[in-house]
């Protein structure tokens, strides 16, 4: 079986949403947008979805969760939520009022103010690695050296898992993320990590500490259940890992083969709208969790049945040209004129986003003025990129400098 790579991913095989050409989104998905930008489309698992690719359906459709339900994901093959869950099927799966509850007490815990205390231990994360690479010394695989363990500590950092627990943390965490393992061992690697999580809540519970899940046992510990503790963190750890990691090491691929924009990150011109431009150029997450249509609608001319599951195309969305100034042009100092779906819209637009935010805009400059160097050690064709992945990425990025 041939590696994944910007061919593979263009793959009839692979069904259209995740179709990819290197960094940009399949030609396939612009011809959606432009001929039939709302359009049926048939999932691996046989289910039949309209798939949606113009940016103002989208937005449209995640922002209108009266009309849109984000409960019936089984319906696309996903599987619904359940109370075992906890918070991860109550933010991601559930709609209002279920949603509201747990999201109304978590939401003053993700404020750019609260995440910036964070940014003195984000910033010592990201030099404690690159001194590690420095010290030992090129080439070195970006993916697993900065862009994977980076995260994975500052979820660390968040959750509050003792320095004790770190290391095996992330050996558990890059088990379960990992590609190479079958679906028996990931569901294994999975089930560990919410054992130890579980073990992390009860810690909390009977001493809390500064941390996120401290905060939440403090100040609202009768109103939430230790599964919804449970599902919040693992949560966090699969949502807030996995993207950050594939931002870094796609966004440092992007700007390696532009000169010019990496040298204004490096210059740290305006890092804030760098990071945007990063997340909506690259749009890692393919989808948003599906929507089911509660009554008839019509969308773009199409009529959809009370029932009918939608998908909606970040990537497609990004790039549509209602964005404004060149859309396929990838400009770290754009000024956009609409805010990109990157993070999805609506109330479920990412809970975690300031987070991610703050380590992108830490990650990149502090990456680039390190190593001014920095450089492909393999030719782009020979990259392997992630396909079937609901997060795209790159398996590795061998780098010298």
């Amino acid at each position: 079986m041939p590696r994944p790579n910007h061919t593979t991913t263009r793959s009839p095989d692979v069904p259209v949403h995740l179709r990819r050409d290197g960094l940009d989104p399949a030609p396939e998905l612009a011809r959606l947008r432009a001929e039939r930008p709302v359009t049926k489309v048939r999932l691996p698992r046989g289910a039949e979805v309209w798939l949606v690719t113009r940016y103002d359906d989208v937005r449209e459709v995640l922002g209108d969760a009266a009309r849109f339900s984000s409960a019936d994901g089984v319906r696309a093959g996903l599987g619904r939520p359940t109370p075992r869950q906890g918070a991860f099927g109550v933010l991601i799966g559930y709609d209002p009022p279920d949603h509201t509850r747990l999201r109304r007490l978590l939401a003053p815990e993700f404020t750019v103010r609260r995440m910036e205390r964070l940014r003195p231990r984000v910033e010592a994360i990201v030099a404690g690695h690159l001194d590690a690479m420095a010290a030992a010394g090129p080439p070195a695989d970006l993916v697993t050296s900065f862009a994977l363990p980076v995260p994975s500590l500052v979820i660390c950092e968040l959750l509050g898992v003792p320095y004790a627990d770190r290391a095996e943390f992330q050996q558990r965490s890059a088990r379960r993320l990992s590609v190479t393992l079958d679906a028996e061992a990931q569901v294994a690697a999975g089930l560990e990590s919410q054992a130890y999580l579980r073990e992390l809540v009860a810690r909390q519970r009977s001493d809390p500490g500064d941390d996120l899940i401290g905060m939440l046992v403090r100040e609202h510990g009768a109103g939430l259940a230790d599964e919804e503790l449970v599902g919040l963190a693992d949560l966090l750890l699969l949502a807030g890992h996995e993207t950050t990691a594939n931002m870094l090491a796609l966004g440092t691929l992007l700007l390696l083969r532009d000169p010019e924009q990496r040298e204004l990150v490096r210059r740290g011109q305006d890092v804030d709208r760098a990071v945007e431009e990063l997340l909506r150029y690259l749009s890692v997450v393919h989808a948003v969790l599906p929507r089911t249509a509660r009554e008839d609608v019509v969308l773009a001319g199409e009529r959809i049945r009370a029932g009918d599951v939608l998908l909606c195309s970040l990537p497609a969305a990004n790039r549509d040209p209602a964005v404004g100034g060149d859309p396929e042009r990838f400009d770290v100092s754009r000024r956009p004129a609409s805010g990109h779906v990157a993070f999805g819209h609506g109330v479920h637009h990412c809970l975690g986003a300031p987070l991610a935010r703050l380590e992108l805009r830490v990650a990149f400059p502090a990456l680039l003025r390190r190593f001014p160097g920095l450089r492909l050690a393999a030719p782009v064709e020979e990259l392997a990129f992630k396909s079937l992945a609901v997060i795209y990425g790159v398996e590795s990025l061998p780098v010298t400098w």
